[in-house]
């Protein structure tokens, strides 16, 4: 027979496994609580962040709104001045959408020319050149513009750089004129690549291109370069570069100075240029306003879009632009 003693000492591992059992499903309970409050907090404030932005954004959104409105509020471009120098600048790389592209700079000249009151038209140059094919429009669209309206003389002031396309498009100016240290010319064609193939060689990478077409893989960075397609590149080039020559020698007739680097796509300063017949001599915007007896100066840049620019800040469309030319790999052709 068992004793008191005995079903007592029998019994107290059980009441400890109990116990134990009822303190571990408390721990447990007290865990989910954290967790859930966790959650919670961080919940809060992730609804706070969002709130904030969300602020953040409608504050911009009013604030460019009201910056557009007082834009179209105090738009000279349309209204009588009496007499004004009207301004386009070229800013920037000369690209497809870019800040300097075509259409843009195509749009302000032709309101530039169009408006009555303007005397002169005066293109502000600060760029290192870009697209052949955008600096051709520009540079033709003036040419028509001029033919339209020739009385108004047309010219381009080149600040720190008028090189490569910008000064494609600047030689269709009636005169050009820059500052002593200016970078001017640059009267060439780059295309610029790179080539893989040896290091996927070397990260032993198997590289499988599939074609239709005997080129069809020109320029592919992970293959090597072949000969034939090089020479046909070489070829192209050229005759892009004639092309730049061609403009430049319209533009500039007898006033250019013979010399056999010239149009090799080496740069000038501002005061070489001006002895290789390159520029017509050193002038600023305001001079070119003072000369035409006039007080007032009329921008007629065609702007971003505000919102264009604040949402383009975020840098998505940015992101993607990199993606895909990376994705490419494709060299362009440049002035």
């Amino acid at each position: 027979m068992l004793n008191d003693s005995n079903l007592e000492q029998n019994a107290q591992p059980d009441s400890k496994n109990d116990q134990m059992a009822i303190m571990s499903k408390q721990i447990d309970m007290m865990g989910l609580t954290l967790n859930q409050v966790i959650k919670e907090q961080r919940s809060s404030r992730r609804w706070k962040i969002a709130l904030r932005v969300v602020k953040y954004i409608l504050v911009m959104f009013v604030v460019f709104a009201l910056i557009g409105l007082s834009d179209q509020g105090a738009d000279k471009t349309t209204i009588s001045t009496g007499g004004h120098v009207a301004v386009v600048s070229i800013k920037g790389t000369i690209a497809d959408g870019e800040q300097a592209n075509a259409s843009d700079i195509n749009k302000g000249l032709q309101k530039a020319f169009k408006h009555k009151d303007s005397k002169v038209i005066v293109l502000l140059i600060n760029s290192p050149g870009g697209s052949p094919v955008q600096s051709n429009y520009v540079n033709n669209e003036i040419y028509r513009l001029k033919a339209l309206y020739p009385s108004k003389k047309v010219y381009a002031v080149i600040s720190d750089t008028g090189a490569s396309g910008a000064y494609f498009i600047a030689v269709a100016a009636d005169e050009i004129y820059s500052d002593p240290a200016s970078i001017v010319g640059s009267i060439g064609v780059t295309a610029a690549g790179f080539g893989f193939e040896g290091l996927i060689e070397k990260l032993g990478i198997e590289r499988r291109k599939f074609t239709s077409g005997e080129h069809k893989g020109f320029l592919d960075p992970f293959s090597p370069v072949d000969e034939a397609e090089r020479e046909l590149f070489a070829k192209t080039l050229q005759t892009v570069h004639d092309q730049f020559i061609a403009k430049v020698k319209e533009g500039r007739a007898d006033r250019l100075v013979e010399n056999s680097k010239m149009f090799s796509g080496l740069f000038w300063s501002g005061e070489q240029a001006l002895e290789l017949g390159l520029i017509d001599g050193f002038k600023t915007l305001g001079d070119i306003t003072r000369e035409a007896g006039v007080s007032q100066v009329i921008d007629f840049t065609v702007q971003q879009d505000p919102f264009e620019k604040f949402f383009g800040s975020v840098g998505a469309s940015i992101s993607l632009k990199v993606i895909n030319e990376l994705s490419e790999q494709k060299s362009t052709i440049q002035y």
